[in-house]
């Protein structure tokens, strides 16, 4: 068609794409009344990005809300509505729950409005590592049938009081398969507390690396059983170096509660006001210590001090030195080897596994910890990066990205 003459109607729509209109995207949650002023408790993760947020009454009265502070670590959010005279749910005193209580949900799966689900709860302090390797909620399990819809909707117990706050599921086919999980009252008074008063939620800090303690371990560390938290490593002028805590040291109690396992730590310290102290009490040579702990500030915009206390770095991954015996057979002339993976990080997606040993990281050579903190401390978030480990006796060369 020569320039400039106009298309005939008839033909427009072959030649001239047609605009499409812009849609609004909308999604649905629950959530629940705990102050008859208007305050609201619900999942971080229903309204994060949200332009406008509506909450309807079980009467069908619709306010329109705003959010007062979210926590993402904890994935809750506290909203507000005008209103006075709300019927108000009452929280359950923390942690009265018992495995095997009966405890029902309330919510809306599907869009079903005031849906009730019942079932046991399965267990309590369950670790479950987030995408970024944090594990600061100790979550309840149990088998009452959540389904999309049913975030941030209370868990009751059977005398109708809160004791948690629904999740997150664990599924294969998108439906409740009887793996459920609430953030306990606990964790959830603390976060409400200071998003009333501050709008963003401040945790406890020690700065430590730490792992699991496996039989093998336990023996040679001289305990009676396989428990506690390991210290793998003290990050320089952390809380926990500045209180004298060792890498070797492991911590079966802190401030009065057990330390079964390593994820219990980081449940413990995140529910810590910064510059409150606590009592540590830790097996090291074989001997039993009390050692006082003044908490730090966990940063908020850094990534690797999070992961640290949930076993892991910015990458995942909790590492060691290489001895020189090992060196010496591999045939280079050092490297850190991988402990254990975090699920869901970016070692994860990068394929790496406990045994690799990582010689190489953008185009530096990791000879030791030191080289390997000093590249992860400055790696870019959004920018795949290099990277050279050893599997196997086989070098292989990958690309590893921490998201943004």
């Amino acid at each position: 068609m020569p320039p400039g003459q106009q298309i005939p109607e008839i033909f427009r729509d072959f030649f001239e794409q047609r605009r499409q209109p812009e849609r609004n995207a909308y999604s649905m949650g629950s959530g629940f009344i705990i102050s008859d002023d208007g305050y609201v408790l619900t999942n971080n993760h229903v309204v994060e990005g949200a332009s406008e947020i509506t909450v309807r009454l079980i009467d069908r009265r619709e306010f329109d809300a705003k959010v007062i502070g979210t926590d993402p670590r904890s994935d809750l959010a506290l909203i507000k509505i005008d209103a006075d005279d709300l019927p108000e749910a009452r929280l359950a005193k923390p942690d009265d729950l018992k495995v095997g209580e009966w405890v029902v949900a309330i919510g809306s799966p599907f869009g079903l409005d005031y849906s009730v689900s019942a079932g046991i709860v399965s267990a309590i302090g369950r670790s479950l590592p987030t995408e970024r390797g944090e594990n600061y909620v100790p979550f309840i399990q149990s088998d009452v049938a959540i389904n999309p819809g049913n975030s941030g909707g209370p868990l009751l117990n059977m005398d109708g009081e809160v004791v948690g706050i629904n999740s997150q599921i664990y599924t294969r086919s998108g439906g409740s398969i009887g793996l459920s999980f609430s953030i306990p009252v606990s964790v959830a008074l603390e976060v409400v507390e200071q998003l009333k008063t501050q709008g963003k939620v401040v945790r406890g800090w020690l700065g430590v690396y730490i792992q699991d303690v496996d039989r093998d371990l336990a023996k040679s560390l001289s305990l009676a059983k396989p428990h506690g938290a390991l210290i793998a490593q003290v990050m320089p002028a952390s809380p926990a170096a500045k209180s004298g805590l060792e890498p070797g040291d492991v911590i079966i109690r802190f401030n009065d509660r057990a330390i079964e396992e390593s994820g219990d730590l980081p449940h413990q310290v995140g529910l810590m006001k910064p510059g409150e102290t606590a009592e540590a009490v830790l097996i090291r040579d074989g001997d039993r210590r009390v050692i006082k702990v003044e908490v730090g500030a966990l940063p908020e915009d850094e990534q690797a001090a999070a992961a640290v206390e949930a076993g892991g770095d910015v990458l995942g991954l909790s590492v060691q030195p290489l001895d020189d015996e090992t060196t010496a057979s591999m045939g280079i002339p050092g490297g850190v080897v991988v402990e254990s993976v975090a699920p869901r990080s970016a070692a994860s997606r990068a394929g790496l596994r406990p045994g690799d040993v990582i010689v190489q990281l953008g185009n530096r050579r990791i000879t030791g910890i030191d080289d390997y903190r000093v590249v992860t401390g400055k790696i870019p978030k959004g920018q795949p990066v290099l990277m050279r480990f050893v599997r196997q006796g086989q070098f292989i060369f990958r690309t590893i990205e921490v998201e943004r």
